[in-house]
């Protein structure tokens, strides 16, 4: 663990402040979850709460199926990072950050497909360079909560109508699962 040098004081609600500074650098945005733990040390440590995350023992095998049957690798990201990874090598993609990207497509809620030729191309995580081919938010309860996100294959090969209908329904399915 890091020391920041930053100390706050609990008010009389028992609440305390994160600074802005750790917000944004942890992207913890308002309305975030944030789970609780301690040990016998006496330390308290808050940790951002992805439920994607707690879907990742389910989320890898299904990014393995869905990258067989479309032949092109995937990703299932949580709202930071990701969560489950198929059709690459996973020590490579696992846990990392997600692009400002990727997050704009996430928050804006609509699917988006790469189309040939297109100059203006998402890179979906931060510092490996593959291309998205369909990204598709993943939706639970009414949040956004991940993505399902389709590379470009090695060819460049656009992906076809049933490819976006695969990343769709895998959104779907995968939002639905999280609200049971």
């Amino acid at each position: 663990m890091k020391a920041t040098g930053i100390v706050r004081r609990i008010d009389d609600l028992g609440r305390v402040v994160i600074p802005k500074e750790i917000r944004r650098t942890m992207r913890i945005r308002e309305g975030d979850p944030l789970e609780i733990f301690t040990d016998n040390d006496g330390e308290v440590v808050f940790k951002k709460y992805s439920p994607v995350g707690e879907m990742s023992p389910f989320a890898a095998p299904y990014a393995d199926v869905m990258s067989r049957a479309c032949g092109m690798p995937v990703l299932i990201c949580d709202r930071d990072h990701v969560v489950a990874a198929a059709g690459v090598s996973r020590k490579e993609f696992m846990e990392r950050r997600i692009s400002a990207q990727l997050e704009e497509i996430i928050e804006s809620r609509r699917t988006q497909v790469a189309v040939a030729g297109d100059a203006k191309r998402t890179q979906p995580v931060e510092g490996i360079e593959r291309y998205a081919a369909v990204t598709a938010p993943i939706l639970a309860a009414g949040d956004v909560i991940g993505a399902v996100c389709m590379l470009l294959p090695e060819t460049g090969a656009v992906p076809g109508e049933g490819d976006v209908k695969l990343a769709q329904v895998a959104a779907a399915f995968l939002g639905r699962q999280m609200e049971e």
